[in-house]
């Protein structure tokens, strides 16, 4: 009998070894996206909710890597476990969704893209601003934190709260929209910045 509850304890071992392993590897996030030249460059985990009366809620998380060098902007999202979700790349002209099944989609901009794609506006030109934490032109109501660092304002139909700042800009990025009967909610939490 004492074999068995060995054994036992040996598999509750391993069970618990492989449950930290996958837990760790929830945390995986994309990794730094390679380029020449300076860039304004964040990484870090997001979250985007979609409510809707009578519709069961719908919710993708996971990590996201941004590079934006102002003429080109990609960005990389990956499942809770490190596999690339997609790929999207911002130029002058246009912006391309690569999945991570090799097929793509284009439109005007990124904001279309992801509308095309995911049946949900997205904010992601406001991004470029709001990632260093400035409100852009149409922004109003903005509120300051003690640093004179926007903490929270309106623009385009989102309301916005950006907290921990580091020397990139908010750590903590929510993003609120009402769409008709549907409410969206997204959150970036980005890495401490290494500057």
């Amino acid at each position: 009998m004492s074999g068995f509850f060995s054994f036992k304890r040996r598999s509750l071992g391993r069970l618990l070894a492989m449950g930290l392993m996958a837990v760790a590897a929830g945390c995986a996030g994309p990794g730094r996206i390679g380029g020449e030249g300076p860039a304004f460059e964040r990484s870090g985990r997001f979250a985007v909710n979609v409510n809707e009366a009578g519709r069961s809620p719908e919710a993708v998380q996971g990590g996201f890597s941004w590079r934006d060098t102002g003429g080109v902007l990609r960005l990389d999202l990956v499942n809770p476990l490190g596999t690339t979700l997609a790929r999207v790349t911002v130029d002058g002209s246009r912006a391309v969704l690569e999945k991570s099944d090799g097929s793509t989609e284009t439109a005007p901009t990124a904001d279309a893209l992801l509308e095309k794609v995911m049946g949900v506006s997205l904010p992601v030109s406001h991004l470029r601003s709001w990632l260093r934490g400035q409100p852009g032109p149409s922004a109003v109501n903005v509120e300051r934190d003690a640093e004179g660092r926007a903490a929270s304002f309106s623009e385009s139909g989102w309301q916005l709260r950006l907290s921990r700042y580091d020397a990139e800009g908010p750590g903590l990025l929510r993003a609120e929209r009402r769409d008709g009967s549907r409410q969206i909610s997204v959150r970036l939490a980005a890495d401490e910045s290494a500057r």
